[in-house]
C-alpha cells in the first residue's frame, strides 16, 4: 500500500490498529507526516515502549521490506554499507594464477565487481528502492553508535546515495522510509535532529496500556489484564534503576496466562517478578518495600470494581 493511499490521520491510525499497534493521535500524526513528506522519523523514549515495533508495523502495513540496522559502539562502514569478500577474492586470484592468467588489471577488474561485494543494510536499502517500492529502513538504537557514524548517517540522509570507488555511485530511485530510534543514553546531534521529524514516546497511560494488553494477549482474563496494568503503572512511580516498559508488561501477562493465573496474588507476583523487572536490586527493593501492600491494594480495587459492576447489572 503506497503511503499516498492514506487520506487522513484517522485512516492511518485505524490501519495501525488493524495491524495490532495502538497509536495515539500524536504518534499517528507524525507517522502520517513521515509518509507524506518522506522525511526520516526520529523516535526517542525509554526502552520497551514500542519504538522498534513501529517500523515493523509500518513495513507490514505498507507491504514493504523491512531492513534493520542494529547500532552498537564501534559500528563502521564495513558493518553498515559494504565490504569486499576478501576470502572469495583471494581464492579467485589463486584460481586464475593456476590457469596462467596473470594480467593484473584484468584480475583487479574481475575481483572488484558486484559478485564479490557483501552488501550491508544501508546499501541494501538504497538498492531495494529500484525494485518497485522503497523499503522501511530501521536504524535501531542510534544512541549506542559513535558520533562518527552519526555524522556519516547525516550525509547519507541528505542525498540517499553511496559511492563505492571500484563500482561507482549507487542512488536510491525512491528514498527509503527511515525510522531511527534512540533510548537517549546520549544526545543525538542537533544536525541530525533537524533532518528528521522528532517524536518522544512516553510510557502509556493506564487505558492505553490496557488496550495494548487486550490487543496483544486477548486470552488474558480481563481482571488479570487490569491488575497487571495497574501494577506496572505503580512500579513506574518508584525510584528503580530500570522501569518496566510495555514489552515487559506483555511478557508478564503472557507468562501469567501460561500459569493459568486469573488474578494477581502475592505468591505468583513474587515468583514471576523477574519478567517485569530486570535488575536484582530493583526486585529486592520492591520485595522488601511496597510489594505486599501494592498487591493488596490492587486486589481490593478489583473487588470494588466487580461489586459496582454486579450492582449495575
Amino acid at each position: 500500500m503506497p503511503a499516498r493511499d492514506f487520506k487522513s490521520i484517522d485512516e492511518l491510525q485505524n490501519a495501525l490498529l488493524e495491524h495490532r499497534y495502538v497509536a495515539d493521535r500524536a504518534l499517528a500524526t507524525v507517522l502520517f507526516l513521515t509518509l507524506r513528506l518522506r522525511k526520516p522519523l526520529l523516535l526517542e523514549g525509554e526502552a520497551g515502549v514500542g519504538k522498534t515495533q513501529i517500523a515493523k508495523t509500518l513495513a507490514d502495513l505498507l507491504e514493504r521490506p523491512l531492513i534493520r540496522l542494529q547500532c552498537y559502539e564501534g559500528l563502521d562502514v564495513n558493518s553498515t554499507i559494504y565490504e569486499w569478500n576478501y576470502t572469495r577474492q583471494l581464492l579467485h586470484i589463486r584460481a586464475l594464477e593456476a590457469t596462467g592468467q596473470t594480467d593484473a588489471a584484468a584480475i583487479e577488474h574481475d575481483i572488484f565487481s558486484e559478485a564479490y561485494l557483501i552488501k550491508r543494510p544501508l546499501l541494501q536499502a538504497l538498492e531495494l528502492s529500484h525494485d518497485g517500492g522503497a523499503p522501511v529502513l530501521l536504524i535501531d538504537e542510534l544512541d549506542r553508535a559513535d558520533e562518527e557514524f552519526e555524522a556519516f548517517l547525516l550525509e547519507l540522509l541528505s542525498d540517499f546515495q553511496i559511492t563505492i570507488p571500484e563500482i561507482g555511485t549507487i542512488r536510491a530511485e525512491e528514498p527509503p522510509i527511515v525510522v531511527i530510534t534512540s533510548n537517549r543514553t546520549r544526545e543525538i546531534h542537533d544536525a541530525l535532529k533537524r533532518r528528521c521529524i522528532y517524536h518522544w514516546i512516553d510510557y502509556p497511560s493506564p487505558q492505553k496500556e490496557y488496550d495494548i494488553v487486550r490487543l496483544k494477549v486477548p486470552d488474558a482474563p480481563i481482571v488479570l489484564a487490569q491488575q497487571v496494568v495497574q501494577f506496572a503503572q505503580q512500579l513506574r512511580q518508584l525510584d528503580l534503576y530500570k522501569l518496566p516498559g510495555v514489552a515487559e508488561t506483555l511478557d508478564w501477562v503472557r507468562a501469567l496466562v501460561e500459569l493459568d493465573a486469573q488474578q494477581l496474588d502475592l505468591p505468583v507476583v513474587e515468583e514471576t517478578l523477574g519478567l517485569l523487572l530486570k535488575y536484582q536490586d530493583d526486585i529486592e527493593l520492591v520485595k522488601r518495600g511496597p510489594l505486599a501492600e501494592l498487591v493488596e491494594r490492587i486486589q481490593a480495587q478489583s473487588g470494588a470494581n466487580k461489586t459496582v459492576t454486579e450492582q449495575e447489572a
